[in-house]
């Protein structure tokens, strides 16, 4: 199974990006958003696994298991969502998914402040929390050596016809 995952802050593209790449390969790519399991409240995910980070880590690794069990592996897999790349790697040895590529797809501060502010309506997000969040992933993707895609310097069309390329389309 050819699988990418796009992970990154929010305001980065990345569902922006799956979403382009759905709609322009007419069902021939199976994309996959982390959020449509529901994202529990802070209090909610302390409650039921000790902490925000291992809810994450649980269900990073509970939706690889469920892209494992894709009954189809002819047809390429986009995954996108907020995720650790530790995470990341930890749940695709987990499920047994070899030769994924991982994409941290980021922008720069500004870019991002304005996309949750403007576009999103998500002010709240806007924050130096999630530019830390940020900073903390393009940093872990650097160390690891995996492809950081900028999309404040790369017009939308090319960001999505290098995801386009990464899973053989």
């Amino acid at each position: 199974m050819r699988l990418v995952v796009l992970t990154g802050a929010s305001g980065s593209g990345k569902t922006a990006i799956a979403d382009a790449v759905s709609i322009g390969c007419s069902g021939a790519v199976a994309v996959l958003h982390f959020d449509r399991i529901g994202v529990p409240s802070d209090s909610a995910m302390t409650a039921g696994w000790g902490s925000g980070e291992a809810w994450q880590r649980a269900m990073t690794r509970e939706w690889m298991a469920r892209i494992a069990a894709l009954p189809n592996h002819s047809r390429p897999v986009l995954f996108e969502g907020q995720m650790r790349l530790a995470f990341v790697r930890e749940a695709l040895h987990a499920a047994g998914l070899a030769g994924a590529q991982v994409i941290v797809v980021d922008c720069d501060d500004e870019t991002r402040t304005r996309r949750l502010m403007l576009e999103r309506r998500q002010p709240e997000l806007a924050n130096p929390r999630m530019m830390s969040w940020a900073r903390f992933l393009r940093r872990e993707a650097q160390e690891a050596g995996h492809e950081v895609l900028d999309t404040s310097r790369m017009p939308f069309a090319e960001c999505v016809g290098l995801v386009r390329a990464r899973l053989g389309m």
